[in-house]
């Protein structure tokens, strides 16, 4: 069979309405443990389907519920409204607390990502054990990054999906700044030097320098 012949049998079956799409993206979000890439909803879904437009009919809906449909990293998940939180705390799991260097540690990882090690040990002051480094990758809230481009190529760290959909963030950059972290009681007064700039602060055009030219330091 050609090709042209392959694209003449596949559009026989025309795309669900997109109503009936919504409801599959529904179906699929809901029974989900993990969040869904459109990808994936593109690949368990009729041929000539659009999860992408059907995620938004679906947001949309449930606007205002006891349950949002939520961005997370590149993918999608249903989560309960941040201010109905309180009435899931029974089921509400006990995990085992971080100790103040792991804290650090991933902080510094998520507001100054990509980063060494070496990084990591400049901005705390102190070394960083290997013991504190593994609890984070083991809690896969923390991965292995691109390797920098410098002697040695020494291996990078960022966050995980995983930890954006722990603490309700579509991306890093909507971690919260020093004032929230301060008026949350999450930092003291003063926290060292460094640890965690000032989110949204400066110019933009600023921002995007820092960032020019990055690519050239890594690799893949």
């Amino acid at each position: 069979m050609s090709q042209d012949d392959a694209v003449k049998e596949e559009s026989l079956f025309e795309a669900p309405p997109i109503a009936e799409q919504e409801r599959m993206v529904e179906a699929i979000l809901f029974a989900s443990t993990e969040p869904v890439t459109t990808k994936e909803l593109s690949a368990r879904m009729p041929h000539g389907s659009d999860p992408a437009e059907a995620l938004i009919y679906l947001r949309k809906r449930y606007e205002g519920r006891g349950v949002r449909v939520v961005k997370v990293g590149d993918a999608w998940a249903m989560r309960t409204a941040p201010d109905l939180g309180f009435l899931m705390s029974r089921e509400t799991v006990e995990t085992r607390k971080l100790s103040r260097a792991a804290i650090e540690t991933l902080a510094i990882i998520a507001y100054h990502q990509p980063v060494t090690r070496a990084e990591i040990e400049e901005i705390r002051g102190v070394s960083v054990s290997r013991g504190t480094v593994d609890q984070l990758l083991e809690m896969e809230w923390i991965r292995f990054g691109r390797r920098k481009m410098t002697p040695g190529r020494p291996v990078t760290f960022v966050v995980t999906q995983e930890f954006l959909d722990h603490f309700g963030l579509e991306s890093a950059r909507d971690l919260p700044g020093l004032k929230e972290l301060r008026a949350a009681g999450l930092l003291e007064n003063r926290p060292p030097p460094g640890l965690m700039p000032q989110m949204g602060e400066g110019d933009e055009d600023a921002d995007e320098a820092s960032t020019e030219g990055q690519n050239e330091l890594f690799e893949d």
